[in-house]
């Protein structure tokens, strides 16, 4: 039954990336692609009907940590917190920006705000990405169950580990990249004009970082968690699933040239989902490695709630995921189509 959960925590963190992941995407490249005020509004009214929608899911997934792993929770949360309440009031500000630039037709309360939209998706990608590198890498778990962990130490490749490292800043960057490649396809599809245009082409450099930066993600990771790559080959089960990903990603790119916008788009959002089934993949059983001895670290059974709460659970769970999903497709599908700047009130 815990091993149920942690595929139902992996497949509602992926349906996070997928969506929220657009619209963070939008945001960090909306500066860049739109050069005016219709445009920035055409952008706000592309993602406008979902996104807060699409950070229910970042909430829910918390909520089945905390019921089915809670001392998964109680473990990652006492030691991140310094970075929790860095991606909470990065999640505040972009809602408030949102909201907000639209109050005044002033230029300049226009700039700060889109200005603060932009920073704060980047930035809270860029959290996400260095989470995920915490959790690949490990942290310092120690005897007694818990482990404390500093922003930033010398960035060595020994020694006392901070949240920020090589590694996990690699990650970030590399987090931002697919995210922001992954809003481009988004914003692509749903724009025309000079918007699309100008959207399909930083796409394409985009697309080209994700591949270079993935590269290197992979050779690190080879090097500061080896045991990963060693779970994968152990897993035939995985081993058609890089694949997926890279075909997924080429697929991607050969739609900016041949004008497949949603199909460029579906085939980065399956490239993402299939990057989640590698990861998790790869590392159950364990959901928090430790560095300092893999005895203290953190599996899901060890992690996991009792059995029979779990199997009560994933009575009510399934019903609420049902019903969110066919919401979910029913927003999209009310709001198909291109999106112009009309579509949201100035």
């Amino acid at each position: 039954m815990a091993s149920t959960w942690f595929v139902l925590l992996a497949f509602m963190l992926t349906v996070y990336a997928l969506l929220d992941g657009f619209d963070l995407g939008a945001g960090v490249l909306h500066l860049f692609v739109a050069r005016d005020d219709a445009e920035r509004r055409t952008v706000f009214a592309a993602i406008g009907p979902v996104w807060d929608g699409n950070e229910v899911w970042l909430i829910a997934s918390g909520g089945v940590l905390v019921f089915a792993f809670p001392k998964l929770y109680a473990v990652a949360f006492s030691g991140f917190y310094l970075a929790l309440m860095v991606m909470l009031w990065l999640l505040v500000l972009r809602g408030i920006s949102i909201e907000l630039r639209s109050h005044q037709a002033n230029i300049l309360w226009r700039q700060f705000f889109d200005t603060l939209f932009a920073g704060a998706s980047a930035l809270l990608a860029f959290v996400l990405g260095v989470a995920l590198g915490n959790v690949l890498r490990g942290v310092p778990i120690g005897a007694d169950g818990y482990f404390s962990s500093p922003l930033f130490t010398d960035f060595a490749r020994n020694g006392a580990l901070g949240t920020l490292d090589w590694y996990t800043i690699s990650v970030g960057l590399f987090t931002v990249s697919i995210l922001a490649a992954h809003g481009a396809m988004f914003l692509r599809w749903k724009t025309e004009g000079e918007l699309n245009v100008r959207t399909t082409r930083i796409a394409r450099w985009l697309w080209g970082a994700v591949t270079v930066l993935a590269t290197s993600v992979a050779i690190e990771t080879a090097i500061v968690r080896p045991q990963l790559f060693h779970h994968f080959a152990e897993r035939p089960a995985l081993w058609p699933v890089p694949i997926v990903v890279i075909a997924s990603f080429v697929i991607a790119f050969l739609s900016l040239a041949r004008g497949w916008e949603l199909r460029g788009f579906a085939a980065s959002a399956l490239g993402i989902a299939a990057l989640f089934v590698v990861i998790a993949g790869s590392l159950y059983p364990l959901m928090l490695p430790s560095t300092i001895d893999p005895a203290f670290s953190l599996s899901v059974d060890s992690a996991a709630n009792e059995r029979d709460s779990l199997a009560i659970g994933l009575a009510w769970w399934i019903p609420a995921v049902v019903l969110a999903l066919v919401y979910f497709a029913y927003l999209f599908w009310s709001f198909r189509g291109k999106t112009s700047a009309s579509g949201r009130e100035n």
